[in-house]
């Protein structure tokens, strides 16, 4: 941060360094509140931290969290674009690295759906075993080993994941007896929706690149896609359409554009905090009212993507993203963010990585989640609130040992 000569004060007009620490931060912050609200005992505590039902009309801070998720990928994409640029890469190579990175997390959030309806005696193991040897794979795929030393041992724990992931694939059985079933796509999952935007909207930046006015056409067109798609508009026009699903709901990549327009926003005004904080505020605000004013005809619902509740959840996001920028980036106030921060740059890790201890203390029946119970709403909560805390800095010891996905 530069300081004023005269005042010794932020220099509010000084040129931002490249890397934004607020998204990191965010995206940080995002990753505890997800890990909290996936482990919260719904009984036991008040339901205003908890998802709404599908058909009723409201949202929960879980509701929130997802969109705040996907809303921080897309703020991520000019940055990434930008620093592939840096070393070279042309357009076409760093398409392809989209492509592959949104393949890569669709196929993972496949695999974790479709656990849920594992039978164990057709496919010869448990649904937590199966499901933990999936992740094993994943991380012996994913993990960013080192490029200097034992290449061939790393290669060689590639192949084993791979190996490994077709097996594990190849023995999956549902059903029953009678009527066995394999893999089905009942939904994408949190990673599959997260690589189905990440894929749009990466690729509509390398069409447009940096013109504001046409990430907001987009965001306008996926905005309107969501509108048709929940009014039955859109006719079924090839076999495989269902497979397209969430491009063609609109509602997450709208989300995801919004927070790329949002990062365009600030690279263009980095250099003048004002005019960055001006402009996404009233950013934030019209998207508040454009979600109050589709919810005269859309509830908001998380579990049906309404255009209100994807609206709602995109200014909630900015307004936030003021906030913390502007604590972070402009005053400097990163006391209490160390641990934030690096969460965010290892998101998949964190994400992922504490499902594998959840596994672990079910299949051996250990009583590490005492807090979970009825009868104290203020223990559930503070376990809750603990357990995602710890799993921020398991992610962090995970990162220190060389183990960190990156697809």
């Amino acid at each position: 941060m530069m300081l004023h000569p005269e005042t010794n004060l932020p220099n509010l007009t000084a040129p931002k360094k490249i890397r934004v620490r607020a998204i990191d931060i965010m995206r940080g912050l995002t990753l505890f509140l997800m890990l909290f609200v996936n482990d919260l005992y719904m009984p036991g505590v008040p339901k205003w931290m908890l998802h709404t039902e599908a058909q009723v009309d409201g949202m929960g801070l879980a509701d929130w969290v997802f969109p705040g998720f996907l809303f921080m990928v897309g703020m991520a994409i000019p940055y990434a674009v930008a620093a592939r640029r840096k070393i070279g890469e042309p357009t076409w190579q760093i398409w392809f690295h989209i492509i592959s990175r949104s393949i890569s997390l669709i196929i993972i959030g496949l695999l974790v759906v479709n656990s849920s309806s594992l039978n164990p005696e057709l496919t010869g193991m448990n649904k937590l075993l199966w499901l933990g040897l999936v992740y094993v794979c994943i991380f012996l795929i994913w993990n960013n080993y080192p490029k200097d030393k034992h290449r061939n041992l790393f290669i060689s724990f590639k192949w084993i994941g791979i190996i490994g992931l077709v097996i594990l694939a190849y023995l999956f059985r549902s059903g029953t007896a009678e009527s066995v079933g394999w893999f089905e796509k009942s939904w994408w999952g949190i990673l599959g929706q997260i690589g189905w935007g990440y894929l749009v909207a990466g690729s509509v930046y390398l069409l447009l690149k940096d013109k504001l006015w046409a990430a907001f056409l987009a965001i306008i067109f996926f905005l309107l896609l969501n509108v048709s798609s929940l009014n039955g508009w859109i006719p079924n026009i090839i076999s495989f359409q269902e497979f397209f699903d969430v491009v063609l709901h609109g509602n997450v990549p709208m989300i995801v554009l919004s927070g790329l327009a949002a990062t365009l926003i600030v690279k263009k005004y980095s250099s003048d905090w004002r005019k960055l904080a001006i402009y996404l505020t009233l950013y934030g605000l019209v998207s508040l009212i454009l979600g109050l004013i589709f919810h005269q005809w859309f509830i908001v619902s998380k579990i049906l993507a309404t255009p209100s509740w994807g609206l709602l959840c995109n200014g909630i996001s900015i307004i936030l993203f003021v906030l913390i920028y502007y604590l972070i980036d402009v005053r400097g106030n990163t006391k209490f963010s160390k641990l934030f921060e690096s969460a965010g740059q290892n998101s998949l890790t964190t994400y992922l990585a504490p499902d594998l201890i959840y596994f672990v203390v079910w299949g051996l029946g250990i009583p590490l989640f005492f807090y979970k119970q009825m009868d104290h709403m203020w223990l559930a909560v503070l376990g809750s609130l603990v357990w995602a805390y710890l799993m921020l800095w398991f992610g962090i010891l995970l990162n220190r040992m060389g183990i960190k996905l990156k697809l």
